[in-house]
């Protein structure tokens, strides 16, 4: 009997289910208090360099350019902790505590690692306060933008 997996490998043609978006969680070294509920602006762009070749003036050639990550922006519940808060203020006051954190996707069971973007040296460049209204019913939530060196996925 064929086996649906040769070392660990999903066998060709078997279909692989995609991640859901809400089932991910955030590390950040040092910060013990932080549920979040948004993350977005994974992004990673490497400006092209654009040239001709003499004698080619009809072909235009590319090569690889600065690679730039975007920011990572954050979006948390509104508690009474001050870990993020005290980490903003430390970049604010030009001490920049420069942090590892992760993004991680959780299989559908919720509970099991599968896969997880790291983001090396981040540290906060900007924070925004939850919005307040009297007649809302919704809870509060705060974003921070995080920096960072490089990007990896495993």
């Amino acid at each position: 009997m064929p086996d649906d997996q040769t070392q660990g490998q999903p066998r060709v043609g078997a279909l692989i289910d995609p991640y859901r978006n809400y089932n991910f969680l955030l590390r950040i070294q040092g910060i013990a208090e932080a549920r979040f509920t948004e993350c977005r602006g994974l992004a990673v762009q490497i400006e092209p360099i654009r040239y001709r070749e003499s004698g080619a003036g009809q072909v235009v050639r590319a090569l690889t350019g600065q690679t730039t990550y975007q920011n990572v922006t954050l979006g948390y519940g509104l508690t009474s902790s001050l870990d993020l808060w005290n980490w903003m203020m430390a970049s604010a006051r030009g001490t920049v505590m420069r942090l590892q954190a992760s993004v991680v996707m959780l299989d559908s069971n919720g509970a099991t690692e599968g896969m997880r973007w790291d983001l090396t040296n981040a540290w906060p460049c900007a924070w925004r306060g939850a919005p307040l209204d009297a007649m809302g019913r919704t809870v509060a939530i705060e974003e921070m933008e995080l920096a960072y060196d490089t990007l990896d996925r495993r």
